[in-house]
């Protein structure tokens, strides 16, 4: 299964490519915007499509069986860029999936973005998520909506708690979401559901 990774040069983008290339029934494809990019992931033996959500970007669909997208517009941009890249680029790729036969989509989300007008910080980048989310349910796709807790750079320990609902918030090593986003990506039980996650007791393995 070919996997197209949206937002592979990120940090949580990294890991999830990772996470797949150690897998043997799943093929990594790095989305990445810039050709300086390309070679970290030649080191790594991953093949890159260069394309930009800004632009247009089906070219990076072609012969695609599933898709991730873990873009994001960064703590460091203002609201345009953020509806630009996690609202639009998600809405886009989701059609772009649709529209290229690709059957499994995996979107990385935030706890929060159920229900944004609560937030009391961060409320147009929820807004944002939870209108990609809310699209994503709209769609024919088999999606699955993975929400994580705050991310952290601290290493993956390998055991969260996974709920769909109810969870308290919490961080998550960035490390530990990539990996519980390839786990769901291959199980049909995900198909249609929406997760939050953070660090808990449960092996990454064992949570579905």
């Amino acid at each position: 299964m070919r996997v197209l990774v949206i937002g592979a040069n990120g940090n949580v983008g990294k890991n999830i490519v990772k996470n797949i290339k150690n897998t043997k029934e799943l093929e990594p494809v790095a989305m990445i915007r810039k050709e300086e990019q390309i070679e970290y992931f030649n080191d790594i033996g991953v093949e890159t499509v260069l394309a930009d959500l800004e632009s247009n970007f089906e070219k990076a669909f072609n012969k695609i069986d599933a898709v991730i997208f873990a873009a994001g517009s960064g703590p460091n941009t203002g609201p345009d860029k953020t509806i630009i890249i996690d609202q639009e680029g998600a809405i886009e790729a989701a059609d772009l999936a649709m529209k290229n036969g690709v059957e499994r989509f995996v979107l990385l989300s935030s706890m929060g973005a159920d229900q944004p007008k609560e937030a009391s910080k961060g409320k147009f980048y929820l807004y944002a998520k939870h209108r990609a989310d809310e699209y994503l349910k709209s769609t024919n796709l088999n999606y699955t909506i993975v929400r994580p807790g705050a991310l952290t750079d601290d290493p993956g320990e390998g055991k969260v708690n996974l709920q769909e609902s109810g969870t308290e918030f919490g961080e998550v090593p960035r490390e530990d979401v990539a990996a519980v986003i390839v786990h769901l990506l291959t199980k049909e039980g995900a198909n249609g559901k929406v997760y939050e996650v953070v660090s808990g007791n449960t092996e990454v393995a064992n949570v579905l």
